[in-house]
């Protein structure tokens, strides 16, 4: 089978390509590399069709996803502040640019396109854990645009028969996380500050609770989604159906690298949310999404990844 990954040298994307080559898959990657890396992609790239490109192009995307199988659309201009400050880019690369990848998997008649959806598509409403029928409310920007993305995809479906499936990410994290932007998850922030030596940022006063999902359990579920029957036209939260607040995650950040660690405390952010907690009965059931790595396996392995990384040697 042939796979199309847009954002393939990104954080998810990567990890998810690699696991597409374990396995035996032929890949094409599709990336401008405005925030991916190609040695994201070092270990696999003489087994895969790189194509270096914007999905706001029409003509590339198509060129891209010709001939293909299943699309997977991670490519996005990604986080809720970075929407905030620039709303237009956040449109263009997000509503527009996911509108292009969806002409290209109709057109190229693909099996179906599996959609990186998010979980700011919730906002805040105080319900835990958040189910998939609860009716999306985003206070971003940015959760506007992945919940506009789901509509199309489902639109798509009803319209042309793409099949179709939109998957609500939880906060992932893991290896290849890029730290080192103030648009970056908090996880590699925080390790990146330990590192170094520095005071790790908190925005809030830490009690805020996500559940933070490990990148393997992201690929698994998202691979999942690409062919389990049932799945099409369906929108799938993809969590741990855990929680915990960012002044835990620092507490077990101090026991796994053996440094005290004392937090900068600044002001919330626009648009960001207090709490968040997947209900993941739906993808267990249609998708058999379990889990199969805990959070604090997860964080151990992503700080085994970042101290040597970003270790000075």
């Amino acid at each position: 089978m042939r796979y199309v990954v847009t954002g393939g040298a990104g954080f998810i994307g990567s990890n998810l390509v690699d696991e597409l080559v374990r396995r035996g898959q032929s890949v094409a990657v599709l990336d401008d590399l405005s925030s991916g890396k190609e040695k994201n992609l070092q270990n696999v790239a003489s087994k895969i069709e790189f194509h270096k490109g914007t999905i706001t192009d029409l003509a590339t995307v198509q060129s891209a996803c010709s001939g293909s199988d299943y699309v997977i659309h991670l490519a996005a201009r990604t986080s809720v502040p970075r929407s905030v400050a620039d709303p237009i880019e956040s449109n263009r690369v997000n509503i527009d640019g996911t509108l292009n990848v969806l002409v290209a998997a109709r057109d190229a008649k693909v099996k179906r396109i599996v959609f990186a959806a998010s979980s700011s598509a919730y906002g805040e409403t105080p319900t835990l854990p958040k189910v998939e029928t609860m009716v999306p409310h985003p206070i971003s920007p940015y959760g506007v645009t992945k919940f506009v993305g789901e509509l199309y995809s489902e639109v798509f479906g009803r319209v042309y028969g793409l099949e179709n499936a939109s998957l609500r990410y939880f906060n992932v994290f893991g290896p290849r996380q890029d730290p080192t932007s103030q648009y970056s998850g908090v996880l590699s922030r925080f390790m990146l500050a330990v590192i170094e030596g520095s005071q790790p940022v908190v925005y809030g006063d830490g009690e805020q609770s996500r559940d933070f999902t490990f990148v393997a359990n992201v690929v698994d579920a998202t691979l999942r989604a690409c062919e389990a029957p049932g799945a099409s036209g369906k929108v799938f939260n993809v969590g741990t159906s855990g929680r915990i607040t960012l002044n835990q995650v620092l507490k077990q950040l101090e026991k796994i690298s053996g440094k005290p660690i004392q937090a900068k405390y600044d002001p919330p952010r626009t648009g960001d949310i207090l709490h968040s907690q997947a209900d993941i009965s739906l993808g267990r059931s249609v998708l058999g999404y379990i889990p199969s790595v805990d959070f604090g396996t997860g964080l151990q392995k992503t700080w085994d990844w970042y101290k040597q990384t970003y270790t000075k040697k």
